[in-house]
């Protein structure tokens, strides 16, 4: 056991996934996940994302690089590693003629230590369906499944593979609350997701991938405020953009203006919008249509995305 693995449970340096024919997915990344966290790994379709957390869950060797999850090699390691970790592939592939109850039971006798099938079932909402054939499940439910059988063994560490997809409103909710509650018992989780609400709600940090690299790193709030705040309002009648407050003193980056709308981006909000509200209060209008916003993450990603693609950017780490 190596001394850091009471802070870190997955560490990744250099990590480096070559394909068949020369293609890199992952191209010399680094990061690492405390223990007890929930951390996030987006990215759009191509990014290297899966490609990473197959390398985590030691399915595959790496190219080049470092991997250590619990201070073991996940690949040459695997028997050191399996045991302590869950796994919930994009798609389980499970026999479809078993029921619900038949697929966990077989995957416990598979699994050290295995709770009670009826246990897991329970935790996703799937307990009703214990009878169902794996073949009658929507696809949603077999998310759920997968989900069950990744928690059999009480894992130490939990990989989740775009956990949610195929689930509607209620049942992404309900295994948020569950992912959290994992999370508040001593679990790490490392996710990938495509649902950037997800990755706010979830993560505790995250890292933006982009062609293999990561392009970000932070908690969600951090990458947030990686991008300007907006304010957009309609100007008053008789008014033009050269009425108005000096924008640089207020804090203002830059600002667009069609028609009568206006739109100021600032990383200062609390200052833009004060001066801006004091100025129509001293002059006698109203600001229609006013609103006021921080950056969302989705902005922040696409921003990140952007700027990478164009080759503007480098990897920006925001947290220790």
């Amino acid at each position: 056991m190596e001394a850091n693995e009471h802070e870190h449970v997955i560490e990744v340096t250099g990590l480096r996934r070559v394909y068949g024919g020369g293609f890199e997915a992952v191209r010399g990344i680094d990061f690492s996940v405390r223990r007890g966290e929930v951390f996030a790994l987006l990215g759009t379709n191509g990014a290297g994302k899966t490609s990473t957390v197959e390398l985590l869950e030691g399915l595959a060797a790496p190219a080049g690089g470092r991997v250590r999850v619990l201070g073991h090699d996940p690949y040459t390691e695997r028997a050191a590693v399996r045991p302590r970790t869950g796994v919930m592939l994009q798609e389980g592939g499970f026999p479809s003629e078993l029921t619900v109850a038949e697929t966990a039971r077989m995957w416990a006798g598979c699994v050290s230590g295995a709770r009670p099938e009826r246990e897991v079932l329970a935790l996703v909402g799937l307990e009703p369906k214990s009878g169902v054939r794996v073949k009658q499940l929507s696809g949603g439910q077999r998310r759920r499944l997968d989900l069950a059988l990744a928690l059999l063994g009480e894992p130490e560490v939990l990989f989740l593979d775009e956990p949610t997809t195929g689930l509607d409103a209620e049942g992404r909710r309900d295994t948020w609350e569950l992912v959290g509650a994992l999370r508040d018992g001593g679990t790490t989780v490392l996710l990938t997701t495509h649902y950037l609400e997800e990755a706010e709600n979830l993560a505790d940090r995250l890292a933006i991938m982009h062609e293999g690299r990561i392009a970000a790193t932070g908690t969600p709030a951090e990458v947030t405020a990686s991008e300007p705040s907006r304010i957009t309002f309609e100007l008053p009648e008789g008014y033009f953009v050269g009425d108005l407050p000096p924008l640089a003193a207020l804090g203002v980056s830059d600002h667009t203006v069609d028609g009568r709308t206006v739109r100021l981006r600032t990383r200062e909000l609390q200052r833009a919008a004060t001066g801006l509200l004091m100025w129509a209060q001293g002059a006698g209008v109203e600001l229609r249509r006013l609103d006021v916003r921080s950056a969302s993450l989705e902005e922040a990603f696409l921003g990140i995305a952007k700027d990478a693609s164009a080759g503007t950017t480098t990897p920006k780490e925001y947290a220790a």
